[in-house]
């Protein structure tokens, strides 16, 4: 019955499109039957009746092109659509990244990370932003959003991650990722935020803690999002601003820091420009996430040296 009816349907779509052609056709077979058997009509009659099916012929015959030249312009739209797709991203690998990073700072007031540990993030873009900001006295707004270290069931999924794939391309570091590294460098990401929150006024910056274990990292400013991976030899993602893939991260990464814990940096201790132990101690313990009881001096030392002395991680 289904299929019947779909029969139907198409046969009077059918009609209703060549509808001018069944009419021409149509007056055609009627003049000449009545030409061919008697003298039912004139000669004027039939010349002008002929003229009309011809008419008729034409006008067909235009609307078809018209409806062939819109069928053509729609593919051909839908084939710049395809394209612009295959265009929304730029792949990047090698040095590639470390430049594209570089041309996103260059000009933005606006930084949002989403990743792991934000090593990279500490290293270079935290500090080289707000030197732009402090020079060009500008305003400077910086949302992160990283692994939960006081979380050690997330850092040991982190480490485990970062081992795995270290061992799959031969890295000699593949060891140094264990899950006391991985809470250490979480933290030294937090005390860095604090650190220059307290160094610049126009800098608003907020750390967002997550229990889930991202394998990917998205820095996204003002012009454009970078999807870069732990192995800076693969190939990484680059989308610029005027994309709506670019769009639909600004709202995954929104969403993503709902979902995590917000630290609240506002009434963090004071800082001094090489931090003492105490200092940061006290720092975590305002923003509610205490060190471990069984971090000593010496791990807390390192950690201040993870903030403020990070190494560029795509330095060769």
């Amino acid at each position: 019955m289904v299929q019947r009816v779909g029969r139907v349907e198409f046969g009077v779509a059918w009609v209703i499109r060549n509808l001018d052609v069944l009419i021409a056709v149509g007056l055609g077979l009627t003049i000449g039957m009545m030409d061919v058997f008697g003298d039912v009509i004139s000669d004027d009659v039939s010349s002008g009746a002929t003229l009309l099916v011809l008419g008729t012929l034409a006008v067909g015959s235009m609307t078809e092109r018209l409806r062939r030249k819109s069928d053509i312009e729609e593919a051909s739209a839908d084939t710049r659509r395809a394209l612009e797709d295959l265009a929304m991203v730029r792949s990047l690998s090698g040095d590639e990244v470390g430049d594209a990073l570089e041309r996103a700072r260059a000009q933005t007031n606006r930084w949002s990370f989403k990743g792991g540990t934000g090593t990279y993030l500490r290293a270079v873009t935290l500090p080289r932003c707000v030197a732009t900001a402090t020079r060009q006295r500008a305003q400077l707004s910086v949302k992160i959003d990283i692994i939960n270290p006081a979380d050690e069931r997330t850092c040991a999924a982190y480490a485990r991650f970062r081992q795995t794939f270290a061992h799959r391309r031969n890295d000699d570091t593949a060891h140094a990722w264990t899950v006391d590294r991985t809470r250490k460098e979480a933290y030294a990401t937090v005390l860095a935020a604090c650190w220059y929150r307290q160094r610049l006024d126009t800098l608003e910056i907020s750390v967002h803690l997550s229990s889930g274990v991202p394998t990917l990292r998205f820095d996204l400013s003002e012009s454009c999002l970078i999807i870069t991976q732990d192995d800076p030899n693969r190939v990484n993602l680059l989308v610029p601003r005027d994309r709506p893939l670019y769009d639909y991260y600004v709202t995954e990464l929104h969403q993503s820091r709902e979902q995590a814990v917000h630290l609240s940096l506002r009434d963090a201790a004071p800082l001094s420009d090489e931090p003492t132990v105490d200092e940061v101690r006290a720092v975590f313990d305002d923003v509610a996430l205490p060190l471990p009881s069984v971090f000593g001096d010496t791990d807390v030392a390192e950690i201040i040296d993870k903030a403020l002395h990070a190494e560029d991680p795509y330095r060769r």
